[in-house]
């Protein structure tokens, strides 16, 4: 049993074991992978086509590795100028592992998805209002254990002190971040 399917605006045909590489895809080794845009499958004797993709049907696959393809040089020149650049480029790839090809009927595979991360923690509030603090910086602030602008409102200095090494480097003033953190706490 085979199947085609479309990724990354190219189309792959993929059986069952197959190792494929592909454009970056958000997920580390191990995640399960659930590609929705299947565009035929066939199982020898039936080949059910889609107009253009086939409704229900799902490939299912693992994350083996995230790398960088071969290095790709751009090498521009114009004759008699002495005008020449060099450039290298290596693309960003994904290895997927597939492990299912699931038909209309096959059981779903959405449980299998991996979750997205969370955007901020369970009950907590959005860090990355605080001004000098972005997404990432937000995430490793969650990472700490750090969620609510209450409980940056009252970090002490020891605790600020480890931030700031680890996470702030500087760019965040403690009194700063508190008045803010504690203006939008209450």
């Amino acid at each position: 049993m085979f199947a085609v399917i479309k990724t990354g605006g190219k189309q792959y045909r993929v059986a069952q074991d197959d190792l494929i590489v592909v454009e970056k895809l958000a997920g580390e080794a191990g995640e399960t992978l659930v590609f929705g845009e299947v565009l035929m499958i066939s199982d020898g004797n039936n080949v059910e086509m889609g107009a253009p993709v086939i409704g229900g049907a799902q490939v299912v696959g693992e994350v083996v590795e995230q790398r960088r393809g071969a290095k790709i040089i751009i090498f521009k020149k114009k004759q008699r100028n002495t005008y020449r650049r060099k450039k290298g480029h290596r693309q960003h790839e994904t290895v997927v592992k597939i492990t299912e090809i699931l038909a209309k009927g096959g059981k779903a595979a959405t449980e299998k998805k991996a979750a997205p991360a969370p955007k901020a923690a369970e009950g907590g509030d959005n860090l990355s209002k605080l001004s000098g603090v972005g997404k990432v910086m937000a995430t490793k602030l969650n990472e700490e254990g750090f969620t609510t602008f209450a409980q940056l409102a009252a970090i002490t200095d020891e605790q600020f002190a480890a931030l700031d090494e680890k996470i702030f480097k500087g760019r965040v003033p403690k009194d700063q971040l508190v008045a803010e953190a504690g203006s939008m706490a209450g």
